[in-house]
């Protein structure tokens, strides 16, 4: 470890960023682990990571949660990414670094809305974020998926959406609820108008993901791949001087829902994915298995879905107090 690091034209955080596209991570992953290794050289006054091992690791991590306090989820990301830096750009061995305790996270329940919250809060809504909102909630979509869905994702025919590079990079599929047919139909021919105009204008380019583009050059510009909540402005990228569009961002969705909670009077810690934490609950609700229900949330582990039977009322709430027995209180107070 106290060896200089072998010189590189390359500076350490793009080799960082190159080897983390490689493997098919989001871009947020990616920005992610370029911010932390960042944090983690500056808080070594710009050493080398190469020069460094475990105690340094460590007296960074603990500063983490000790100094500042973060979140257990924040700290273990942290070490994902120097874990990352370490075994696949560095090639460095830290065979200690894997006995670090890593922070747990806290269990807390989900915020549900009731049926009549959803409503409300739905109708409060409107043009693309009221279509955006009700799939989240009528699909069980997190907020980056619905905000990802291309015009081929969606098959109206079949009435189901393929949502691509969930979580863990995976695929699944999910139903369309059909009371959305015909807003998807317009939302579509809407899509489609504006990039036959994108086309006139010589843009009508998008980004696609992975090696797509160098695959497929022309991809970019055909209709399936067009996002399906596209942003109404256009940007030149400097990479290949595409004119493109990108999708609407998610902000604008959050700053919508927060919003129409607000305007609801639902007093609820309520944001976008409480949509999806409320589709779970209102389908165990009807009667539906959980694992059709972990299917379609996209869940790899059971007992990540398993937390909405304690929300419908199967764990303590269900169980019937010894006190209430006696019937209310009666005499004396």
């Amino acid at each position: 470890m106290a060896e200089p690091p072998t010189p590189t034209d390359v500076p350490l955080l793009e080799q960082l960023a190159r080897a983390v596209d490689s493997r098919a991570y989001s871009h947020r992953t990616r920005d992610a682990y370029v911010y932390w290794v960042r944090r983690f050289i500056l808080f070594h006054h710009k050493r080398h990571p190469a020069t460094m091992g475990v105690p340094e690791v460590t007296q960074f991590l603990t500063s983490l949660a000790v100094d500042e306090e973060v979140a257990p989820p924040t700290q273990n990301q942290a070490l994902s990414a120097i874990l990352f830096l370490y075994r696949h750009v560095l090639k460095l061995d830290l065979p200690f670094l894997d006995r670090v305790v890593r922070a747990k996270t806290t269990r807390r329940m989900p915020v549900v809305l009731t049926r009549d919250e959803v409503h409300a809060v739905l109708d409060k809504l409107d043009g693309a974020a009221r279509l955006q909102a009700s799939l989240l909630y009528g699909a069980g979509l997190r907020l980056l998926e619905c905000c990802n869905l291309r015009v081929k994702d969606v098959d109206l025919s079949a009435k189901q959406i393929t949502v691509r590079g969930g979580k863990g990079n995976k695929d699944r599929l999910t139903m369309i609820p059909a009371a959305l047919i015909e807003p998807l139909q317009q939302a579509i021919r809407a899509t489609l108008a504006q990039h036959t105009a994108d086309l006139d204008r010589g843009g009508g380019w998008v980004a696609l993901p992975g090696a797509l583009a160098r695959k497929y050059p022309r991809a970019g510009r055909d209709p399936g791949w067009q996002w399906l909540f596209p942003s109404p402005r256009t940007f030149t990228d400097a990479a290949t001087g595409q004119v493109r569009r990108h999708h609407l961002h998610e902000s604008l969705l959050q700053r919508n829902v927060r919003e129409a909670v607000v305007a609801a009077g639902v007093h609820k810690n309520a944001t976008c994915h409480t949509f999806r934490h409320s589709f779970a609950t209102h389908l165990l609700e009807d009667g539906y298995d959980i694992r059709t229900v972990q299917e379609l949330l996209g869940h790899a582990d059971l007992n990540t879905t398993m937390i909405y039977t304690h929300v419908l009322g199967h764990g303590p709430g269900a169980v019937r107090s010894p006190l209430d027995r006696f019937g209310p209180p009666t005499g004396r107070r």
